[in-house]
């Protein structure tokens, strides 16, 4: 099983404010879709409740919850670790929010896909976990800002490091 990380990230890691995304990039909700379709996603509740139109279409949507067992269009787990017991070995796993499973998945991700954008929102209330330490960058593609996007940013992935 191959499990990713995928997140777009501020430079003090801030990642959403009341429960939605803090900054609107065109280039990377593409590049979201075309990294998860066909894939399992992973996600909190919270995360769930924040998706405009409920289930992602064309993955398999994954929701982890203790107080719900049911949604529709997702499958529903109690916890991460329940979550990836009931995946394949031959699936590819993106796990893309919210802050506490990002914290959870970090111990067991092989791969981070972060957009880090060079930008601090003057308000947040969501961040990335720490990723200083035990990642190695192994590709990066810098984007300017132009008519759809407001910041500079760049897709960067990074692979654990095997100790």
């Amino acid at each position: 099983m191959d499990i990713s990380i995928i997140a777009a990230v501020a430079k003090n890691r801030a990642i959403g404010y009341q429960n939605k995304l803090i900054y609107w990039l065109p280039d990377d909700l593409k590049r979201f879709k075309q990294l998860t379709t066909g894939n399992t996603i992973i996600m909190g509740r919270k995360t769930f409740d924040s998706l405009p139109k409920g289930a992602l279409p064309n993955r398999r949507n994954v929701v982890i919850s203790r107080t719900v067992d049911s949604l529709p269009g997702c499958e529903v787990y109690a916890s991460l670790e329940e979550a990836l017991s009931h995946c394949q070995d031959d699936e590819h796993i993106y796990i893309i929010g919210g802050a506490s499973v990002y914290e959870q998945a970090m111990q067991v991700a092989d791969r981070l896909c972060l957009t880090e954008i060079e930008d601090t929102p003057a308000e947040a209330d969501v961040f990335f976990p720490s990723y200083d330490a035990g990642w190695e960058e192994t590709w990066r593609e810098q984007h300017e800002k132009d008519e759809r996007h407001a910041q500079r940013f760049a897709f960067v992935d990074y692979v654990r490091v095997k100790q």
